[in-house]
């Protein structure tokens, strides 16, 4: 999943080891799995070269998708084919 986060949910998450992000709708902090007990576990967490992005790797505690999916990124745009 693809979530925002601020330096708040960046220390929740290391205090706490699940994933915290902000919720721009909301406007607040939320831990992923609050209400659906699906939590993301993170395992480790990683920049990019210009540490403007995190990546955590996690594991998760029933589907990361509110659809019910493993992962939310599941509708294929392109592929190329030989």
């Amino acid at each position: 999943m693809l979530g925002f986060t601020n330096q708040e949910a960046v220390e929740l998450t290391l205090k706490t080891k699940t994933a915290w992000f902000w919720s721009r709708s909301r406007q607040k902090l939320w831990n992923k799995g609050e209400s659906s007990g699906h939590f993301l576990h993170v395992k480790k967490v990683v920049t990019d070269c210009d540490t403007d992005t995190l990546l955590y790797l996690c594991v998760p505690e029933g589907p990361t998708c509110h659809t019910g999916a493993k992962s939310c990124f599941f509708n294929d745009i392109w592929e190329e084919t030989t």
